[in-house]
């Protein structure tokens, strides 16, 4: 796999590429913060994970077609503005199935379960980068 990672500025709000032949594409992970304004985080090498504090979480598989993913993430989305609305009104059971619906939309993404690479290394999610063999990459963000 070629592998170039990109690196803006090294301060506390740099974006981290990865580009990945295989994809065809640069891959960045985003979120939309309370104001609307995008967060990037960075991602590791490999473009298995995206680190926020310090926690590796897997991405999505980047072998599902783009209409598939994207129709996995509106799922996703929907599932978990069940779980808000089953909180508001204290519903044990409909809060339950919304949080099944949000776990069946992350394995479906790859996101969860099974790891959708192929060359047997473990799986890293959920784990600090500090104690994973990430751990130099991601030392290296900080400097």
């Amino acid at each position: 796999m070629d592998q170039q990672i990109l690196l803006a500025p090294r301060d506390s709000f740099a974006v981290y590429m990865v580009s990945m032949e295989e994809r065809g594409a640069c891959q960045k992970n985003t979120r939309r913060n309370t104001q609307g304004g995008i967060i990037k985080y960075p991602v590791t090498p490999d473009g298995r994970y995206f680190v926020v504090r310090g926690r590796l979480w897997r991405m999505s598989d980047p072998a599902l077609p783009e209409d598939r993913r994207q129709a996995l993430t509106s799922e996703l989305m929907a599932a978990r503005r069940e779980v808000a609305a089953a909180q508001r009104t204290n519903d044990d059971g409909r809060l339950a199935a919304a949080r099944a619906a949000v776990h069946e939309a992350k394995v479906a993404l790859g996101e969860r379960g099974p790891v959708w690479w192929k060359d047997g290394e473990p799986d890293y999610n959920r784990h600090m980068a500090k104690n994973t063999p990430y751990a130099g990459w991601h030392a290296e963000l900080a400097e």
